[in-house]
């Protein structure tokens, strides 16, 4: 009898320990990845062999064994086959529904000529019907032979019997041929408003160019956008970035009625991107007294506010200390004043709405600093629904180098784009001459100075390539490898710094540092997966490099052909 009580105890005892074991025994991973190199941009454990993640969230990140011992038996297992993956990578600054626009519209991108450019139009012009308006984007002179600005006499050439509007890949230009300059009423008389220009020949006629907010006298002829148009160029846009290899956009300049749109693409389950949105300053009133929002599952958030101080520098519009090199007489021209904004700055501090600005020149960048340090003066942190409020100065392109260390005394964060210094400079030295190039695009003194970059594109004003973008930031040269002195190459960062201009950085700049930018438990799985080692490969290899798959939330939403 006693050795039956004693089986029974010890039986017993075995039943509870293994009870307990299974107690104490993590549920199981949904999915399961290796199979190549992992970089977790978590500076405690750069590199991992596996990842696991369950319900959206890494659980692990180490060793294989430690990976395995998560399997279950209804556990997804991906191997990488020596595909390289990274926390999913985030543009800081780009259009949405520009990006679609372009996609589905007559596109002048890559023309190496004004006469191509044309022909394009002409192309156009010839299956569209007599009267019908014509929209083109994306046209750029700087590399053109012909060396200038298009005129409507170009356009007329080619297309007389249309209204025509083609709009400068920056955003700050557009030329319109005769037609449509009459529909708007544009003649010899008419008058610039503030932060505009209308540009004139030497007779004094308008040549059809309209820089910056002088865009708003053709904007009234052209035809109004249907929400379904809209719908279509949002979702050829979520369709090109995921296939980059992107898990999210910082939206910039969004019409607030747009913002039911891109939301409604998450509520359908057909958003392959986490996208930041930033409402366009003319609807700032109606969008302080609503709020920030964010869809339930947080893949669609709006919190922020884009102004503009300035134009840009291809068009001469970016304000500056001193006169263009190539155009002496003109410092370029601010869009705003510091009295109608103010005002909008200082409810949202109170509101925790995060503002942005853009800004290129070095005057731009100056006032937009002053007019943010008397924003912070003016609510002391006391008052503030957040702080510190992460203020952001979008583009941050030619600064005194004497500014550059305010941005991190202040925390403004500059937003900036890698691709913009391997473009621009094939023209910024004419328009700025050596000296002001010190503190043109520079990203490692931003860093030096105390400050995070978070690395953005400005799609549609570049191809919107996250190969493109890191290429760029650690090289600093042109896609062929060209570069000079004056392109000051010690300005390029190191394979770290620029991963972290594409996932955490961007992620501290939306305030979501604790959940993205890393594979690291607890933190959402947003991966990019590209089959070439960003971190080992000969630079070149990177532009060449082929996105293969995107997870957002542990669920794969872009995956190549074949892998």
């Amino acid at each position: 009898m006693r050795r039956v009580l004693s089986g029974l105890v010890l039986a017993g005892a075995l039943v509870c320990v293994a009870a307990s074991a299974q107690a104490q025994r993590p549920a199981a991973a949904d999915t399961v990845i290796w199979g190549g190199p992992i970089y977790t941009d978590d500076d405690t454990r750069p590199k991992v062999e596996a990842v696991a993640v369950r319900a959206g969230r890494v659980i692990y990140a180490g060793d294989r064994s430690g990976a395995m011992a998560l399997r279950g038996t209804q556990t997804q297992v991906i191997d990488l086959h020596g595909a390289t993956m990274f926390p999913g990578f985030t543009d800081a600054h780009a259009h949405l529904r520009e990006i679609g626009e372009r996609e589905l519209t007559l596109s002048l991108e890559g023309s190496a000529s004004l006469a191509e450019a044309m022909q394009r139009l002409k192309a156009r012009a010839a299956s569209t019907p007599k009267g019908q308006f014509i929209y083109g984007v994306n046209w750029i002179e700087t590399h053109w032979p012909e060396a200038r600005f298009p005129t409507r006499q170009d356009l007329d050439a080619v297309a007389p019997d249309n209204p025509v509007v083609l709009e400068r890949s920056d955003g700050h230009a557009k030329v319109a041929n005769s037609m449509a300059l009459k529909l708007a009423g544009i003649t010899r008389d008419t008058q610039p408003p503030f932060g505009g220009q209308i540009l004139k020949d030497k007779a004094g006629e308008p040549t059809g160019m309209l820089v910056d907010s002088a865009m708003e006298l053709i904007d009234k002829i052209t035809p109004p956008t249907t929400e379904a148009r809209k719908v279509e160029e949002y979702r050829a846009a979520f369709k090109v970035y995921s296939a980059y290899g992107w898990t999210g956009m910082h939206n910039l300049d969004v019409q607030y009625a747009d913002i039911p749109i891109i939301e409604g693409f998450d509520t359908r389950g057909e958003a392959p991107l986490k996208v930041y949105n930033a409402v366009d300053w003319r609807d700032a009133k109606r969008f302080l007294a609503d709020g920030p929002r964010a869809t339930p599952d947080g893949r669609v958030t709006t919190r922020m506010i884009k102004f503009f101080m300035d134009g840009s520098l291809g068009s001469r519009g970016a304000a500056l200390l001193a006169p263009y090199s190539d155009d002496p007489g003109n410092v370029g021209f601010q869009q705003m004043k510091e009295a109608d904004v103010l005002p909008i700055w200082e409810e949202a501090l109170r509101n925790g709405v995060q503002v942005a600005t853009h800004a290129i020149g070095d005057r731009g960048n100056r006032m937009a600093l002053d007019w943010y340090e008397d924003a912070f003066k003016a609510v002391p942190p006391s008052e503030r629904k957040v702080n510190p409020p992460r203020w952001r100065i979008e583009h941050a392109q030619i600064v005194d180098p004497v500014d550059i260390p305010r941005f991190a005394k202040l925390g403004i964060i500059p937003s900036m784009q890698a691709s913009h210094a391997i473009g621009d400079f094939y023209f910024a030295p004419k328009r700025l001459g050596e000296a002001r190039l010190k503190g043109a695009y520079a990203w490692k003194s931003f860093i030096q100075a105390g400050s995070i970059v978070p690395g953005g594109t400005d799609a549609p004003v570049e191809r919107g390539d996250p190969r493109i973008e890191f290429y760029a930031a650690i090289t600093r040269r042109s896609l062929d490898g060209f570069q000079t002195p004056q392109w000051h190459p010690e300005e390029a960062v190191d394979r770290a710094t620029a991963l972290k201009m594409y996932t955490l950085w961007p992620a501290y700049a939306s305030f979501r540092e604790n959940e993205l930018g890393m594979i690291k438990p607890g933190y959402r799985a947003d991966f990019t997966v590209f089959d070439t080692d960003f971190m080992t490969a000969d630079p070149k290899a990177i532009l060449k490099a082929k996105a293969m798959m995107t997870m957002l939330d542990g669920k794969v939403a872009y995956r190549a052909a074949g892998f």
